[in-house]
């Protein structure tokens, strides 16, 4: 909850805006990255500042904060994007678990753990308000986070002392230095990774006392890999079967139907994100039949849905999209920047390949879509939910008032 005022308070009226829009001169369908972590859970970034001057040098109009159980990083996100003339959007990520799912063993979109379900809010107000209900149920939510991460920490320690290695951590004193109030597993991987080059000055002193700490596995990532190397400690360690894993107990998730509420009374608009081929051109049981999938996400009212290009094949990718375009989804992209490894902001479908024209002004009027529900719900008018049904035979006049809106705020 805060004082400060909506950037889309100052707009024109929605005729006003329309009218003015249908005078400018008709642009490139722009680049945009609709979902991007940052250090209010983790990322790729050292600050909110980042992916706005990367986003410049590479030509991306738009951007997505998309943190995990979190909106506090909303106002500064709002204020970069006013500074850099990058449009905004207002995202958030749980991870819910469906306990029907998980008894019969079906896989959702995590392909190691059934019944856990990845869920996204597009669009949500802007500063962040909901019920007192909602944000108490967050609030819950990044606590057990914690917990677990802390419980890890103590494993880690007594692993340490166990195995004989110099290093211990104080989880309140690295959660001051590395993170926000969400405190992950990743800060942890980030913390050893620190530690280990403090120790150790020479490469070749640092592999070998990754392979103690590894029990005697051998570091597979080059030791300037800070990435690989953090991944792999986070394997190694934080996973099933490492030493300092904690399980994580069954009230640290919602249930999607929870999480739904908490998204709509947040102002935002549910969103299932799609892993979709995630290997060898492999899918989850909840996602391997379009049209299964598409009879699933009606059933619960979700009519929106966001990919991460670069983990799926470009035929794959453009087969998928088109199918569920064509059934009136909200379609958008992203790349999460939500591991070490600092990928271009600028998105390309995995291989390399860039977007063609068609996904990308999928992803454009996807994106539309979200931001005319953001600037009709800051002035409270009515966005693109009708008690929280998604108005997808109103989405055309939706996609021009948020063509509208970006233009506006990039105006120069």
């Amino acid at each position: 909850m805060t004082d400060s005022k909506s950037i889309f308070t100052t707009f024109p009226k929605p005729e006003e805006l329309l009218k003015w829009y249908q005078d400018q001169p008709k642009t490139e369908t722009p680049d945009i990255n609709g979902h991007i972590h940052t250090p209010h859970s983790f990322s790729a970034f050292s600050e909110v500042e980042q992916p706005f001057v990367l986003a410049k040098s590479e030509g991306v109009s738009v951007l997505g904060i998309n943190d995990f159980y979190t909106t506090d990083g909303y106002n500064e996100f709002a204020e970069m994007a006013e500074k850099h003339k990058v449009f905004p959007l207002f995202n958030i990520e749980f991870m819910a678990l469906q306990k029907d799912l998980q008894e019969a063993g079906i896989r959702v979109n995590d392909p190691s753990n059934p019944g856990r379900t990845y869920f996204s809010g597009k669009g949500l107000r802007q500063p962040a308000q909901m019920s007192e209900a909602s944000a108490n149920k967050i609030k819950d939510l990044q606590e057990e986070s914690n917990r677990q991460t802390y419980q890890m920490v103590e494993k880690l320690n007594a692993f340490f002392t166990e195995k004989e290695i110099d290093i211990q951590f104080d989880a309140e004193e690295l959660q001051s230095r590395l993170a926000k109030n969400l405190f992950r597993e990743r800060h942890i991987s980030q913390a050893i990774r620190i530690a280990v080059f403090e120790k150790e000055e020479t490469d070749l002193g640092r592999a070998k006392l990754f392979n103690v700490i590894f029990q005697g596995k051998p570091v597979k990532s080059a030791i300037d890999d800070l990435a690989g190397l953090e991944n792999e400690i986070r394997g190694n360690l934080l996973k099933s079967g490492g030493a300092a894993f904690v399980p994580e107990d069954p009230k640290a998730f919602l249930s999607l139907e929870e999480v739904q509420e908490i998204i709509i009374d947040a102002g935002g608009i549910p969103c299932y994100p799609v892993l979709l081929d995630f290997g060898d051109e492999n899918y989850t049981d909840y996602e391997g039949d379009s049209e299964k999938l598409l009879a699933e996400l009606k059933s619960k009212n979700v009519f929106s849905i966001e990919l991460i290009p670069a983990r799926n094949k470009f035929n794959i990718l453009k087969d998928f999209v088109k199918f569920f375009n064509n059934k009136g989804f909200v379609i958008t992209f992203g790349s999460e920047h939500n591991t070490p490894k600092l990928d271009p902001i600028k998105l390309s479908v995995g291989g390399g390949f860039e977007l063609d024209d068609e996904l990308k002004q999928i992803n454009y009027e996807g994106t539309a879509v979200i931001a005319a529900h953001q600037y009709l719900v800051s002035n409270g008018q009515e966005g693109y939910l009708l008690n929280g049904i998604a108005k997808t035979d109103e989405k055309a006049t939706f996609i021009e008032l948020g063509k509208a809106v970006i233009a506006k705020f990039l105006e120069k």
